[in-house]
């Protein structure tokens, strides 16, 4: 059978696209790498992204830098990251509020992006717990504390890191679920939220634990309940929400690394081995420890899924609460 030279000419140009591909991916990377984390200095994302990044760093052979670009819940920087040219060179730390912020926000169209579409997910990192948390002189210290005083007329603010994030979405629930109103108060990420919770600002926070680790030991705040499904073996002994008369209020995060949509596969595949491999490093899992977070890893797959299910599931929670942002 005769190949004629239509047919030649298009293996021969899907051998060098091929070749291409596989020298691409072999001189990745030749230079600088940001990692931007669309939060401010001082929360534990961006505390986990420099983390990432030196490990990052040692195992590229080349610089690995952490770039906040803060602002409106995060879609500033997320929606910089899905503009960015698609080369592995601009990558995404998140946590989760990336996917319900712009279900929340009013977002102009300089800052607005497709949270299901508008990337290449390459690691889920890590999950985390949420806790409640309250100054010690607010008196309180259970969930059943928290529904006495907004029922008896005490007026109440809670902090989070901002509108539509996880900690918005689980307090607005639990709002709703012991018929109480506790008015929200969002911040510029967890590191904000800090010094108005430890001044007693703000009557409580919903925040992840490496925020508030060392003020917990030290007494300057107080863990009320986690909002997760189960406990967690960095606080054994603190009880649900569930567990504490809300059986419903389930609600954890997680976070991961994306990069712009149309980044080259094989690109990808490096970045999500080494991200495979620092996520087992004995140090790694200590340090990610202090933040309150568990590794997680394995395949794109789990990031794009576990994304697509939030997306499914708090789209709706949030219509029916209502949620919007302040």
């Amino acid at each position: 059978m005769k190949t004629d030279r239509r047919q030649w000419m298009a293996m021969a140009l899907a051998a060098t696209a091929l070749f291409a591909g596989g020298a691409a991916a072999q001189a990745y990377p030749e230079k600088t790498i940001s990692l931007v984390v669309a939060y401010p200095p001082g929360g534990d994302s961006d505390a986990t992204a420099r983390l990432f990044a030196e490990k990052l760093s040692q195992r590229l052979k080349q610089p690995v830098i952490v770039d906040n670009r803060p602002g409106a819940g995060g879609t500033v920087g997320n929606t910089y990251v899905s503009r960015a040219k698609p080369d592995g060179y601009t990558l995404l730390f998140t946590p989760n509020p990336f996917t319900t912020a712009p279900m929340v926000l009013k977002l102009a169209p300089n800052a607005s992006y497709d949270a299901l579409n508008g990337f290449d997910p390459v690691v889920l990192s890590a999950m985390q717990s949420v806790l409640l948390v309250t100054h010690p002189e607010s008196g309180i210290k259970s969930v059943a504390d928290l529904v006495a005083q907004a029922k008896a007329g005490k007026q109440l603010t809670y902090a989070s890191p901002g509108a539509g994030s996880p900690m918005h979405i689980v307090a607005e629930w639990l709002n709703r679920a012991a018929g109480i109103q506790v008015q929200h108060i969002p911040f510029r990420g967890v590191g904000p939220m800090i010094p108005d919770m430890l001044a007693g600002r703000v009557s409580m926070g919903y925040v992840t634990l490496g925020a508030v680790e060392q003020h917990l030991k030290s007494g300057k705040l107080v863990a009320v309940a986690l909002t997760d499904g189960e406990r967690t073996p960095l606080l054994p002994n603190l009880s649900t929400v569930a567990e504490q008369g809300y059986k419903d209020v389930k609600l954890g995060a997680w976070n991961g690394i994306f990069a712009p949509k149309g980044t080259p596969p094989a690109v990808v595949k490096q970045l999500n081995e080494h991200m495979n491999e620092i996520l087992r490093m004995p140090d790694v899992v200590e340090k990610m420890a202090t933040f309150g977070s568990r590794p997680v890893g394995g395949k794109p797959e789990a990031l794009a899924k576990i994304n697509a299910d939030d997306y499914a599931r708090l789209s709706k929670l949030i219509k029916d609460l209502n949620i919007q942002a302040d």
